[in-house]
């Protein structure tokens, strides 16, 4: 692997893009809007528009595609745009397609590992779903290995949920919240180029830190780490009528995710383990 095409340049993509300069790798990268990093080429295109996807640099790169799906329906159509763009001739080495826990569905306590069946109950996973199939599938027809990483959710200093803090949006009670999973985007980015490197077709991961939690506790250590007030806590009777859909379906899912083949395949060494560490880290 000598060239990354980083497809979704934000916060993750600077990430990876950073940690791919130093280890000498060649760093194209797409957005909708113009982005500097030092070092990278950067396309600007939108995934909704097939127009402009003509000649991106998709020959003998190795694609990160960390584009989120459209915000409605069940289909990955920004995938589907991407896909239907690149030429015969023009294919990839690889593609490792940044999917979600969330195609698991709702699993409670259990434990989830890659052979886990996938049941998404919201739509957001559906359309994760859909755009793993979708990737995998034209994979296999165009002889390209798609590597798909079902991540848990990201966090970091620089990425906490000060909005939420702030305005005084309430958590679920402690006694009532389910466990949940999440990496740091360090360490996401890190695993984004070992399966660049170690990938096969086909290969699924889990890609979380292996030390579950729940939200509430989530947003009390953010809280404590931005020294702001921690969040009011409610029932669940009382979260469905103040909560939004969309937190509501975080607070409502419950998984805990098994890392062990991120960590035995691909070699990961996590820079952090656990939530606790993760919040001392610089960025």
């Amino acid at each position: 692997m000598e060239r990354l095409f980083i497809v979704g340049f934000g916060a993750i993509g600077r990430r990876v893009a950073t940690l791919a300069l130093e280890n000498g790798l060649a760093v194209d990268t797409l957005a909708r809007k113009e982005a500097a990093l030092p070092g990278v080429t950067h396309h600007v295109a939108n995934l909704d528009l097939p127009a402009t996807l003509a000649d991106l640099p998709t020959r003998q790169s190795c694609v990160i595609y960390l584009a989120p799906p459209p915000g409605g329906g069940h289909e990955e159509t920004r995938m589907r745009n991407f896909l239907a763009s690149i030429a015969r001739g023009a294919e990839p080495e690889k593609i490792i397609y940044i999917s979600t826990s969330g195609v698991y569905g709702d699993c409670g306590t259990e434990v989830v590992t890659e052979e886990t069946a996938p049941n998404p109950v919201t739509s957001r996973g559906k359309r994760r779903l859909h755009g793993e199939r979708q990737a995998t599938a034209w994979g296999k027809e165009r002889g390209v290995p798609v590597v798909v990483l079902r991540v848990t959710g990201i966090y970091a200093p620089d990425r906490l949920p000060v909005t939420q803090l702030t305005t005084g949006q309430p958590v679920l009670r402690e006694e009532e919240a389910l466990p949940t999973n999440r990496i740091h985007a360090d360490d996401l980015a890190r695993v984004c180029l070992a399966a660049a490197e170690k990938g096969e077709h086909g290969d699924i991961f889990n890609v979380s830190d292996g030390s579950p939690g729940t939200m509430t506790e989530y947003f009390n250590a953010a809280a404590d780490r931005l020294g702001l007030p921690r969040p009011r806590q409610v029932s669940l009777e009382e979260a469905r009528q103040v909560m939004s859909p969309l937190m509501i379906s975080y607070f409502s899912e419950a998984r805990i995710v098994d890392n062990r083949r991120m960590l035995t395949k691909l070699g990961i060494d996590l820079l952090y383990p656990n939530l606790e560490a993760g919040l001392k880290s610089p960025n």
